[in-house]
């Protein structure tokens, strides 16, 4: 695999190099030795790498940003809660794990005004 497939591959995944490497479970400068033609891919990762490709963007392990001070509306508009509220709806005893662990925590509204 040459540099500039590496690259291609990078453009069609959508992804860093630092992302490719987390993919591949390598160090993000061996990808970009590869890119740079100082090292080139083996085997087994020219294979891991075309697996990738197959699977398409997804295959990506991303890390999700923090959302710092995030505002009400933008946590409703998250699928992850969304997904949760799904899951504590249709499991009692997640409910109540979920209860008791939300016992640890202040209750927002229990905060004076700012």
């Amino acid at each position: 695999m040459a540099p500039e497939d590496i690259k291609k591959l990078r453009q069609e995944l959508g992804c860093t190099a630092r992302e490719l490497a987390g993919a591949l479970g390598i160090e993000q400068e061996t990808v970009l030795a590869w890119e740079h033609g100082d090292l080139f891919p083996t085997k087994r990762f020219v294979g891991m790498m075309e697996e990738l490709r197959r699977k398409g963007p997804e295959a990506i392990p991303r890390k999700k940003k923090k959302q710092a001070n995030a505002s009400p509306l933008q946590v409703l508009a998250d699928p992850e809660l969304w997904r949760l509220f799904r899951k504590l709806l249709s499991h009692p005893e997640l409910r109540s794990a979920a209860l008791k662990l939300a016992d640890a925590y202040p209750d927002p509204t229990d905060a004076p005004p700012s």
